[in-house]
């Protein structure tokens, strides 16, 4: 099974994801709540294409989250 992390569709997406996630910490009270829920809805597009591609979701959104969490600290 090839289970590489190539840029594409759902990149954006995680980026996105994450930047919304780091920010939600940042705030206090519900609003973090909602923040942190948009964030998470946001990987619902390349968890779709990975269940659509056969893989793994939660391992390829794991390493997409480790790559985009290395470019940012990078």
């Amino acid at each position: 099974q090839n289970d590489s992390v190539v840029a594409g569709g759902g990149a954006i997406e995680m980026e996105l994801s994450k930047y919304l996630r780091d920010y939600s910490r940042t705030i206090p009270g519900k609003q973090q709540l909602l923040i942190g829920a948009y964030a998470k809805a946001l990987e619902i597009i390349p968890r779709q294409l990975c269940d659509n591609a056969g893989f793994d979701a939660t391992n390829i959104l794991n390493k997409l989250r480790a790559k985009h969490a290395q470019v940012g600290a990078g």
